[in-house]
């Protein structure tokens, strides 16, 4: 489905190998977040500077715009040299699991609540967990500042690609 299609009111159905009958309806317009939630990039740059090792969402492609594939570095299994930074920098979904950092109804994560959000889906107690773990994320990119030469994008890496993969400036 195109992007301009993603509007209020819109119902999105879900299928794919991590979620069956599940569905939400839109209540915000695409890209507006919510006051104090100000990421650095969209879902579609995320996925075209290489997140997840191109693995990440490639079996729920019928949920997302189509343009947000267009120019996606995409994987049949994981590949860490798609990652922009080169380096394997994601934990199995299983440790996801165990650390409790999946919150239903987002089983792949972070990631999927962010994309689901940035369409336009709203549940407020939710949202309000997602964007206090995203604000969280901030103090990698102080540990960069703090570390790393102005303009060194080689130093720190694991840590610059986990920003990218969380919405946030890895080129600081």
């Amino acid at each position: 489905m195109k992007l301009a299609s993603y509007k209020p009111g819109l119902v999105i159905e879900v299928s794919d190998s991590m979620q069956r009958d599940y569905s939400y309806e839109l209540a915000a317009d695409v890209g507006v977040l919510g006051e104090g939630f100000e990421p650095h990039h969209t879902p579609a740059e995320m996925l075209a500077m290489g997140v997840f090792e191109g693995k990440y969402c490639n079996d729920c492609r019928d949920e997302l715009p189509e343009e947000w594939f267009e120019g996606a570095k995409l994987a049949d299994k994981p590949d860490p040299s798609i990652n922009y930074f080169g380096i394997k920098s994601r934990q199995p979904l299983s440790e996801w699991r165990k650390k409790g950092w999946i919150l239903e109804p987002d089983p792949r994560g972070w990631f999927q609540w962010y994309c689901r959000y940035y369409l336009g889906r709203r549940i407020e107690a939710l949202d309000d967990v997602q964007i206090k773990r995203w604000r969280g994320f901030a103090r990698h990119a102080g540990q960069i500042r703090a570390n790393c030469d102005p303009g060194d994008i080689f130093c720190r890496p694991r840590q610059r690609q986990g920003l990218l993969q969380w919405a946030y400036d890895p080129l600081i």
